[in-house]
C-alpha cells in the first residue's frame, strides 16, 4: 500500500514541475510554436488538466488564472494523500 501512496504523491510533483515549466515557457516564449518536439509532449500533458480549470475561470484581462487554481487543487491533493498515508499508518 505504501508504494501507491508513494507513487501518486511523485505524481503530483511530476505534473507540478511540468506545469511550472509550462508557465515559465509560456512567459519567455509567448509564442512558441506548441506542436513542436519537446513543447508538443509538455502541452499534451499538462492541457488536459489545465483544460477543466480554464473553462471554470476565464482569463481575466489577459492573465490565465487556471495555473493558480491548479496548483491549489494539487497542493490539496497531496495534503490529503499525506493525511490519507499517515492513517493507514505508511508512514508518519
Amino acid at each position: 500500500m505504501a508504494w501507491v501512496f508513494h507513487f501518486l504523491a511523485q505524481l503530483i510533483n511530476l505534473l507540478t514541475v511540468l506545469l511550472i515549466i509550462r508557465i515559465i515557457m509560456s512567459w519567455v516564449a509567448p509564442r512558441a510554436n506548441w506542436y513542436n518536439q519537446p513543447l508538443r509532449t509538455l502541452y499534451s500533458v499538462t492541457e488536459p488538466v489545465m483544460a477543466p480549470f480554464r473553462a471554470i475561470i476565464p482569463p481575466i484581462g489577459g492573465l490565465d488564472l487556471s495555473p493558480m487554481i491548479l496548483f491549489l487543487v494539487l497542493n490539496l491533493l497531496q495534503g490529503l494523500l499525506h493525511s490519507l498515508a499517515a492513517q493507514t499508518g505508511v508512514y508518519s
